[in-house]
């Protein structure tokens, strides 16, 4: 059974080719066994998710300038980079 340290690798791996069949069963066997591991396994799912959703939206012609917040929430985002600057 590989340690923590190499199935977050694997996850990593997965991610930019085809695992074996021998890695994809040990990765799955210990993402049923190990809470931390399969969390940082759907963290990694939601970040490509993520990145590819943006990728997308920037392709098609969408900027940032796009998104709009309410004052609320861009008032949160300026104070918390003010306390992060002191």
């Amino acid at each position: 059974m590989l340690r923590c340290r190499e199935i977050s690798k694997l996850v990593s791996e997965s991610m930019e080719r085809k695992l074996s069949f021998r890695e994809w069963l040990v990765l799955r066997m210990h993402l049923a066994m190990c809470g931390l591991c399969n969390g940082f396994a759907k963290q990694v799912r939601f970040l490509r998710t993520a990145a590819r959703r943006n990728s997308q939206r920037l392709a098609d012609g969408q900027t940032d300038s796009d998104v709009k917040l309410s004052p609320e929430a861009r008032a949160r985002i300026e104070a918390a980079l003010r306390d992060s600057a002191k």
